[in-house]
């Protein structure tokens, strides 16, 4: 089937927005010969001068609509799937959570197993501890943390399937740069949940390290004498970081702050949902541990923040409206850089020709109007 977007303001690969036409042949964009050299019917969606941008990839969230990705089941990922495609975010690596070993290879063989057209596309899986520091366990369970185990990632990367595209792990922690030399090569390594230091992070980039989780969350934070891992991922220009906009994690001049330190091209944007997104206020599982979720606040027992209640869409949205970020900027950050960083590139991430037509229209307030899925129908 031939399809086109037309009148509209379309996203561009180096972060910008142009007057265009989108062309889609069968699941791919394709160029405007490509399109006008096929047979079949055609079709088009007239934009009338919104935005048209690629569909969202977020690449460490937990969960929504009640569902975790600890849930490792074949519903939780399709509910999962099904509710993240609706706003927009149409790619996704779900992140696990510090538990036990039999309990992860559970989730990963799940995964592996999951095949929904009419959901996002699960791209792989996010390794959230539990190789990570109990000091700044944050909300994850500090019973089931262990040192750094290279056979272990081994063993449940054969049982996802090669699925897992990004492991957290506090650098600091017995093992740990020895498994990022080992392991780096084969997945992404992201700093999380750490008391590392400057020095310490730095060799831990310097081991393969290219990522620091969720920014400013669970470890040491920017200080002019001690700058932190924050300093040691801006002074390597190979590093990309996680940045959580609900309003909640970070505040709004931090984001801007961050922005002006790493620019548009290395940051990520995330959700770091949970199961209670797209619900409404009460009590809720996240790891084991009890959450209380108040408007788009949602906590432990002990007040310690336990990820957000706020998809990547709207995120992207705060970034803009209250946050002050360029939409063009905020685009990149939460469509291509989070597909260059998950490997996902190729095929996901902006609207070029061979890309899936993975496709968002948004209007002038950035409210969602339409979203084209390779595999299905538009959705309003």
């Amino acid at each position: 089937m031939r399809h086109k977007i037309v009148n509209g303001l379309v996203f561009q690969e180096e972060g910008s927005f142009k007057p265009e036409t989108v062309y889609m042949l069968g699941e791919r964009i394709v160029t405007e010969a490509a399109y006008r050299e096929a047979s079949g019917a055609e079709t088009q969606t007239d934009a009338a001068g919104d935005y048209v941008i690629p569909g969202l990839t977020d690449i460490h969230f937990h969960g929504c609509m009640g569902m975790d990705c600890c849930d490792g089941t074949g519903e939780a990922f399709q509910a999962i799937a099904a509710y993240e495609l609706r706003q927009g975010v149409t790619s996704i690596t779900p992140a696990t959570m510090t538990m036990p070993e039999d309990v992860l290879m559970k989730i990963c063989r799940c995964a592996t197993d999951h095949h929904d057209p009419e959901g996002a596309d699960l791209c792989g899986l996010y390794l959230e501890g539990p190789f990570i520091s109990p000091a700044k366990k944050g909300a994850q369970n500090e019973k089931y943390i262990r040192p750094a185990d290279v056979e272990m990632l081994r063993r449940l990367q054969e049982a996802s399937g090669g699925m897992i595209r990004t492991v957290a792990i506090a650098p600091e922690t017995l093992g740990a740069l020895d498994f990022i030399r080992s392991c780096s090569a084969d997945v992404r390594i992201s700093i999380a949940h750490t008391t590392a230091d400057y020095d310490t992070a730095r060799e831990a980039f310097a081991c393969g390290a290219t990522q620091l989780t969720h920014m400013y969350n669970a470890m040491m934070p920017l200080n002019h004498r001690a700058p932190g891992p924050i300093g040691a991922a801006a002074d390597d220009s190979r590093c990309m970081v996680e940045l959580i906009c609900d309003g909640v994690h970070v505040h709004p001049a931090m984001v801007r702050t961050s922005f002006k330190i790493f620019g548009d091209d290395r940051i990520i944007l995330i959700s770091d949902s949970m199961r209670a997104t797209g619900l409404r206020d009460g009590q809720y599982d996240l790891g084991g541990q009890t959450v209380r979720v108040r408007g788009n606040l949602a906590v432990l027992e002990d007040g310690t923040i336990a990820g957000s209640v706020t998809n990547l869409m709207d995120c992207m949205r705060t970034a803009v409206q209250v946050m002050n970020i360029p939409l063009a900027s905020a685009v990149k950050c939460a469509a291509v850089n989070p597909a260059k960083a998950a490997g996902l590139y190729s095929e996901y991430g902006s609207l070029a020709p061979g890309k899936y037509a993975n496709i968002v229209i948004l209007d002038r307030d950035l409210n969602r109007k339409a979203v084209l899925h390779h595999s299905i129908p538009v959705i309003v």
